[in-house]
């Protein structure tokens, strides 16, 4: 023990002095002691058997799916295209031609054949698939189709490649 005051001091106000691993020594000696776990080695060879049993079960089941979407956006987008075709028969009272093409739906093709032609386009702008390729139009009679040449954007095709055909694919 060592004395910090001056000689007037008391026996109540002298200090005690420790040394720098006295002090170390009483703070590691008051802290908690814990224990570290770790995952074993079997416990993340079971959680990664896990992950791949559920990818495996699920991913052909998701990807699977992203061509069919593409598919029924395709159609709904020729359904888009159908309306502005009815209501240019409404004011012409015809489908355009089929050489005239969907191009008919955005500006008029013919002042002269189509004199009721809307102030405005039937359709902001030439519709696409959902594969960015034009959409076909043909006019059959008083009729029409919309053909979508599907994901190998090739006519004919089998599978997710088949063509699109409007109206049968609303059924």
């Amino acid at each position: 023990m060592t004395n910090v005051c001056n000689p007037s001091c008391n026996e109540k106000t002298k200090l005690r002095q420790y040394k720098t691993e006295d002090i170390i020594f009483m703070f590691n000696k008051n802290q908690k002691v814990t224990q570290k776990r770790a995952f074993s080695l079997i416990e993340l060879l079971v959680v990664i058997l896990i992950l791949g049993l559920l990818v495996g079960l699920v991913a052909p089941k998701v990807i699977g799916q992203g061509n069919e979407a593409q598919r029924k956006l395709a159609c709904t987008q020729m359904g888009a295209v159908k309306q502005g075709l009815k209501m240019f028969k409404l004011d012409n009272g015809t489908y355009p031609e089929t050489d005239e093409g969907l191009e008919a739906l955005l500006s008029n093709p013919d002042t002269d054949k189509y004199p009721n032609y809307s102030g405005s386009p039937y359709l902001e702008e030439m519709p696409k698939d959902s594969w960015k390729t034009p959409i076909v139009y043909i006019k059959e009679g008083d009729e029409f189709r919309l053909i979508s040449f599907g994901a190998d954007r090739k006519e004919g095709g089998e599978g997710d490649g088949r063509d699109i055909v409007f109206p049968d694919c609303q059924k």
